[in-house]
């Protein structure tokens, strides 16, 4: 394609470094996607269920893990990044590179997603919940078939805002050496001047969020009621 070497002259002769890339990119989304996934939910039950009103309150257990949710939601990524530099190598043997990355990408999501769980599950009707309580359903079974059945839509909706920017956040690991997309942009792209690659990176990471997007609102309508 004279046209894209003509437009992109660096970018044309990196293919397989796009590929890996992009594959470094979905591989940190996925594997951060499905573990923080797993313990955001979980953190999020355990914020509408011991809360106020819910049904199995408590105040002193409430009042520790929302505070610190919203401490590590406090913390700007990029600074994680560094403060957390020791535990990352102590869990994978270093702190660079894209199996590195994913420590910090899941300490991150989580607290952020926990919270969009929250939101998501404190809109299902309390009516609902009452009427479970009053069949006389467990505590477990309330969570399973009225808070996530019922809260599953919006549930989605707010998954893929979280998928989003978990996609932000493993462009920014890049900065640092994280591998991925973000490191094409910045390491290749920025600091050479090849701003042909920097905009192949952009328009490939576009294209995976718009993949997440139209996805998920399709996951979205078909959970619709």
């Amino acid at each position: 394609m004279q046209w894209y070497e003509q437009y992109f002259p660096n970018a044309s002769h990196m293919t397989s470094q796009f590929v890996q890339a992009t594959q470094e990119t979905l591989f940190m989304t996925f594997i951060t996607a499905v573990i923080a996934g797993i313990l955001g939910i979980i953190i999020g039950v355990l914020l509408v269920v011991t809360g106020p009103g819910g049904i199995a309150s408590n105040r002193a257990f409430y009042d520790i893990l929302d505070k610190i949710v919203n401490l590590f939601r406090s913390i700007p990524f990029i600074i994680l990044l560094a403060v957390i530099a020791p535990f990352t190598r102590l869990i994978v043997g270093t702190s660079i590179g894209t199996t590195a990355s994913i420590v910090p990408l899941i300490i991150g999501t989580i607290p952020f997603y926990s919270r969009q769980v929250q939101d998501s599950l404190l809109g299902v009707d309390p009516g609902m919940v009452e009427a479970a309580q009053a069949m006389g359903s467990t505590k477990i079974g309330i969570v399973f078939r009225v808070y996530l059945k019922e809260g599953l839509p919006t549930l989605i909706r707010q998954s893929v805002v979280t998928l989003i920017s978990l996609i932000s956040l493993t462009a920014m690991v890049g900065t640092v050496g994280g591998g991925g997309l973000g490191n094409l942009a910045i390491m290749v792209g920025y600091n050479r001047f090849e701003n042909d690659v920097t905009i192949i990176s952009l328009i490939l990471i576009l294209i995976i969020v718009f993949a997440i997007q139209l996805i998920g609102d399709l996951l979205a309508r078909w959970a619709e009621p």
